[in-house]
């Protein structure tokens, strides 16, 4: 699809975001299982249900506005992904793999709140203030993910990783 306006790169941008959502909620039930800290493994299952309802919101604010989503997939997402799946596949179950986890999450989540922050400014300017009111909360929530992820870090996975080596 061409994007000529910024109407055209708004849909464009949030069918990305719908694809990696989409993606996200298939990885996190696999990096829940992988990890071993409890408290990273409730963070995981408690993200997916959060993600669950950031896409309802896209269905939402698709719906409210009008808008018609693209079929497509996230590329970016699918390497983020991707690199969750050979952390997996390539270590040990453990404090070092937690550690992994959560820097893999942590790239997702940056990811996320990059793009949300992007659509924010679009959709302000388009005049679609429920749109921006729908993706700020969801923008709240990608960075509360950020932060929990990071007393998690702070609180022993990393450390205990460090330990290991």
């Amino acid at each position: 699809m061409a994007r000529k306006t910024i109407e055209d790169l708004f849909i464009h941008e949030l069918s990305d975001m719908y694809s990696a959502e989409k993606q996200i909620t298939k990885a996190l039930p696999r990096m829940a299982r992988a990890a071993t800290n409890p408290i990273l493994v409730e963070a995981f299952k408690a993200h997916l249900e959060e993600t669950q309802g950031q896409i309802e919101r896209i269905d939402q604010l698709v719906e409210a506005s009008g808008l018609k989503l693209k079929r497509m997939k996230c590329v970016a997402m699918e390497g983020l992904v991707e690199e969750s799946k050979e952390l997996i596949e390539e270590i040990e179950k453990g404090e070092v793999l937690d550690a992994g986890l959560i820097g893999a999450a942590q790239k997702v989540e940056h990811y996320e709140i990059a793009s949300y922050g992007t659509l924010i400014s679009m959709a302000k300017f388009m005049g679609l203030k429920d749109a921006a009111r729908l993706l700020g909360d969801t923008l709240k929530e990608e960075k509360a993910t950020d932060e929990k992820l990071s007393a998690i870090a702070e609180q022993g996975g990393n450390q205990a990783a460090t330990l290991k080596s």
